[in-house]
């Protein structure tokens, strides 16, 4: 079957993969799979970290929705159903899955994570654990970015805005739009935004804030120097810690969320350790399709108004291209196989 691979920085190429179902594995037909901010770093640095890195070409793709190619009776789901695939499978039986943290998993089979080759295929190899029913109404684009959805809702479980706080979301690509959006459902009144891309900026106020600037010392002027109560950090940016900390006021809460490029982040200690400063980081996301699902299904949540370019397999390469040159409005970029 048809698959884009990375075969290293900047070097994504089509070319044929082989369907060999192991034991317990079950072949889908992809239906949509957005690309992530995560595939990006494949792209951009061959690997995320030193646990993974490429090193033979590597299909990405995690955002994955599916048609099942046969019955799956067991969950009560005829061939041809749509489904989501939930790219994570955690062991279940070491200390950190028993401890409620599975997305913390040190054995994770990850989809779209070297080695496991992911969804920018024509059909993919997963296992029936990993198939999430749905139900009726969903498009295959918004079952693609439940995923995305998640780890949105796993940053607020994180973060605990509580009403009328002021928040700063640094970083306005998907995660950070999204991010928007379920502040401003949890009934955050004071909600900023900062983006050093136009387009990005621009779609902001969409999604809940009431004030954007491309730079975080923005946020200074319009609370008088105090900071905010909360930043949540989304953005790409080995500095993005950094303008968190100046950001945030005295006694703040700082989750990170984003994927610095190149893997590591500045910081000056005695800003974050003056201001005793809480900080967590967000690790993709637990057990929250139920609550992903029910957002995107009573329309509380705007999926698909994220998403500005749709392509087919062969526009791949072009759209890693734009996405990382951040061209040509470009926020979420959907694959339809």
């Amino acid at each position: 079957m048809r698959a884009a691979f990375i075969h290293g920085p900047y070097d994504i190429r089509l070319g044929e993969l082989a369907e060999r179902p192991a034991p317990g594995q079950i072949l889908v037909e992809v239906a949509a799979v957005g690309i992530c901010g995560s595939d990006l770093h494949y792209f951009k640095e061959g690997g995320i970290g030193a646990a993974a890195q490429i090193r033979e070409p590597f299909v990405p793709g995690h955002e994955i929705a599916a048609r099942l190619l046969e019955p799956l009776p067991e969950k009560g789901l005829a061939a041809g159903t749509l489904v989501a695939i939930d790219p994570a499978r955690p062991c279940r039986r070491c200390e950190w899955c028993h401890r409620g943290h599975p997305n913390l998993c040190p054995h994770v089979v990850f989809t779209g994570a070297p080695p496991h080759h992911g969804a920018m295929a024509e059909r993919l190899l997963t296992t029936p654990e990993q198939v999430v029913a749905l139900p009726p109404g969903f498009t295959a684009e918004q079952v693609a970015m439940l995923e995305p959805l998640g780890v949105c809702i796993h940053a607020l479980d994180l973060a605990r805005p509580q009403y009328w706080e002021s928040v700063a979301v640094l970083g306005c690509g998907p995660i950070g739009l999204g991010i928007l959006d379920l502040c401003r459902l949890a009934g955050v009144a004071e909600l900023y935004a900062i983006d050093p891309v136009a387009h990005r900026r621009a779609a902001a106020p969409r999604f809940g804030a009431r004030a954007v600037a491309d730079r975080p010392g923005a946020i200074a002027d319009w609370t008088g120097g105090r900071g905010v109560d909360l930043v949540i950090e989304a953005t790409n940016a080995p500095d993005g810690f950094q303008h968190a900390a100046e950001a945030v006021r005295i006694g703040g809460r700082v989750v990170l969320v984003g994927i610095p490029d190149g893997d590591s982040y500045r910081l000056e200690a005695a800003l974050a350790r003056r201001k005793g400063l809480t900080v967590r980081f967000s690790r993709r996301m637990g057990e929250v399709y139920p609550r992903a699902i029910r957002l995107a299904a009573e329309a509380r949540v705007d999926l698909e108004g994220l998403i500005t370019h749709r392509i087919g397999l062969d526009g791949i390469p072009d759209a890693f291209a734009l996405l990382a040159g951040c061209q040509d409005g470009v926020i979420k970029v959907m694959v339809r196989p």
